[in-house]
């Protein structure tokens, strides 16, 4: 989808730029990147459409939903039958997204590979001037930035140039208020239908404020 909407080109593309320092973020290798670059860039019959769907799920967890397929028919059947087997339900377009700020995350690890500790106040600083919004301290193994949309790409870019290297860098949509499950069974439902969802190829990202989603672990 981004090539096709950019061109193949990641110095003209911001979009698929984006994506591909994601992907390296994520250890795919150079050589799959450019062979998939290649094969869109070279078949202009394949066309895939990006849908995004929202729901609830139990206990009304709000539930965000990205795809990407070449059949909307198919995906909208597996999303509505995922949210209505684990008690919850499709909504119109709208109905959640308001609970979620869309912006840029970029999170870098509190210790490198090599177990040396990244310096907080010199990274801090250096987020913040090259543009970010945010810098939160939260996560005891992570540090995390937030951008606006635009300026994800310059301050990922500039922080790899000072030699950091992040875990995650992409548009997220991050949850204003959170809710906490403490029902057995929906703790056990809301879990099955997050794993549905990851393991469906048309969907590219899941999102929701499910608070302990680790309080599911032993029970399924």
């Amino acid at each position: 989808v981004a090539i096709k909407a950019g061109g193949p080109d990641p110095n003209n593309n911001s979009k698929l730029r984006d994506l591909i320092a994601k992907a390296k973020a994520n250890n795919v290798p150079n050589e799959n990147i450019q062979r998939t670059i290649k094969k869109f860039s070279d078949n202009s019959d394949i066309n895939f459409e990006e849908i995004i769907y929202e729901g609830y799920g139990p206990s009304g967890i709000a539930v965000i939903v990205e795809t990407l397929t070449d059949n909307k028919n198919r995906t909208a059947g597996d999303v509505r039958h995922y949210f209505d087997k684990y008690g919850g339900n499709l909504g119109q377009s709208g109905c959640v997204s308001f609970m979620f700020e869309r912006c840029g995350v970029i999170l870098i690890d509190r210790e490198d590979e090599d177990e040396n500790v990244v310096d907080e106040d010199t990274l801090m600083e250096a987020a913040l001037e090259a543009g970010a919004e945010d810098f939160l301290t939260d996560d005891d193994t992570v540090f995390e930035i937030r951008t606006a949309i635009p300026d994800l790409g310059a301050v990922r870019d500039s922080l790899e140039a000072a030699g950091y290297k992040f875990s995650t860098a992409e548009i997220q949509y991050v949850p204003s208020t959170y809710v906490k499950l403490t029902d057995e069974d929906a703790l056990k439902n809301m879990a099955k239908m997050i794993e549905m969802f990851e393991d469906n190829d048309d969907v590219q990202n899941v999102w929701h404020n499910w608070e302990n989603p680790e309080d599911a672990e032993d029970l399924i």
